[in-house]
């Protein structure tokens, strides 16, 4: 029997097959469909082209409106609203809308424990391979095979090879999952992984949390990845157990098992490191970044607005004042954290440092709403992508970067690092 890698063997079983092999096509059973309000009205549109009434099973879809949400304007509202009619007549359990319940997709759907270790996930959304941190295959596909997974349950994949990323060692004070992902993506390039499966091994895996983990998962497309996938260990069914999630099937790569490479980090060894534009693979450490003032830092997103990123940012910008010039945008990533964040004092601390707090929205990741940079503008955001015009001129630029490196620059106005705001402010 072929030896596989841990992604290798979630595919086969949901394939109802013993082995695949890299390259192969599968027709693979989904534990979960996923879209928002970009993503979801297309596929909805094409749903009945399937020639099926009903989803395949209403406890199995969800739907998120989450990228323009609250609305900000009448097309906004018009996909909404096609969302959530769809929701209703098709019965659908997971909707997620504004207020109780509501969050950014990615960090709303593990909190909500509707993912667990062993399953197969796709999401009408690049970033849904973030569920690999709770031992999931995730991955990111398109309106059309999300329509197609709603009417039947099930859609094809090409099993992907795999990188093994080997991590050794632990982070430094103000180091986090952020700045290792960025580190990977400048060594190995936005298209390094293409088509591949990044599997995170070795005992640096245990010095990473649950939320370091799903910040790693979340960019692994930023690599070009199919997915990106850790190991489950007593911290990741520790977080499934709190979460309520399903009962876990835990799959572990075959000793031997084929990958195309391996790729050795020491978590150690690791600097606060920053994305400069127009590409997450172009960094820098923050030793290496100069002087470059900023106009708006962004904290919050899919892939750094959880409780503990707020506490970093929280814990560097508490007794201290945001830069004049400075515009600082703090984003709860799901309406659970908002809350822990208020009752914390965090939200109270980021007001008095003079920051905006918003209800969670993707918002100004994609370049949506409230945080859109102007001609010329610069900002360091928490997000995961800084592509031309993401955030919203085509001649503004945005830099990439961890909360507590985001938090430092909103003070100082310029890209900086944690210890040197904490330095003067002692």
């Amino acid at each position: 029997m072929a030896t596989m890698t841990m992604s290798q063997k979630i595919l086969a079983a949901h394939a109802g097959k013993r082995e695949v092999h890299a390259g192969e096509l599968v027709m693979a059973k989904l534990d979960l469909v996923l879209g928002n309000d970009i993503t979801a009205p297309v596929a909805i549109g094409e749903f009945p082209k399937f020639g099926r009434a009903e989803v395949f099973d209403r406890e199995k879809v969800a739907l998120v409106p989450d990228h323009f949400t609250p609305n900000k304007d009448i097309k906004a509202a018009t996909q909404c609203a096609c969302m959530r009619r769809f929701a209703r007549e098709q019965g659908v359990v997971n909707y997620f809308e504004v207020g109780h319940d509501c969050g950014v997709e990615h960090a709303l759907i593990p909190e909500k424990g509707l993912v667990t270790a062993g399953d197969l996930v796709i999401g009408a959304d690049s970033h849904t391979c973030t569920y690999g941190a709770i031992g999931a295959f995730s991955t990111g596909i398109g309106s059309t095979d999300m329509a197609c997974g709603m009417a039947t349950g099930r859609t094809w994949f090409r099993v992907p090879e795999a990188i093994r990323v080997e991590l050794i060692g632990s982070f430094r004070r103000h180091v986090s999952g952020k700045d290792l992902i960025l580190h990977l993506i400048g060594l190995i390039g936005v298209d390094g992984a293409r088509y591949q499966s990044l599997e995170f091994t070795g005992p640096g895996v245990s010095a990473l949390t649950m939320d370091d983990r799903f910040t790693v998962a979340n960019m692994a497309i930023e690599a070009g990845a199919k997915n990106g996938i850790f190991p489950v260990d007593q911290t990741c069914l520790g977080y499934l157990r709190e979460h309520g999630a399903r009962t876990p099937t835990v799959y572990e790569a075959d000793p031997g098992a084929g990958y195309a490479r391996t790729v050795s980090i020491d978590l150690s060894l690791l600097r606060p490191t920053v994305a400069f534009p127009h590409l997450p693979e172009n960094t820098r450490t923050i030793d290496e970044v100069g002087n470059i003032p900023v106009d708006q830092v962004v904290i919050g997103s899919c892939t750094n607005g959880r409780l503990s990123d707020l506490r970093i940012a929280a814990e560097i910008l508490d007794g201290r004042v945001i830069a004049p010039h400075v515009r600082c945008i703090v984003i709860p990533a799901t309406q659970r954290i908002w809350i822990e964040a208020l009752e914390r004092g965090y939200l109270r601390t980021f007001a008095e440092a003079g920051c905006v707090v918003s209800p969670p929205t993707c918002g100004p990741c994609l370049g949506g709403h409230m945080g859109i940079l102007a001609k010329g503008e610069r900002a360091v955001a928490t997000t995961n992508r800084n592509f031309v015009g993401r955030m919203g001129h085509v001649e503004s630029e945005i830099y990439l970067a961890s909360p507590a490196v985001a938090a430092a620059s909103a003070i100082a106005g310029r890209i900086t690092s944690p210890e040197s705001v904490m330095e003067e402010g002692t």
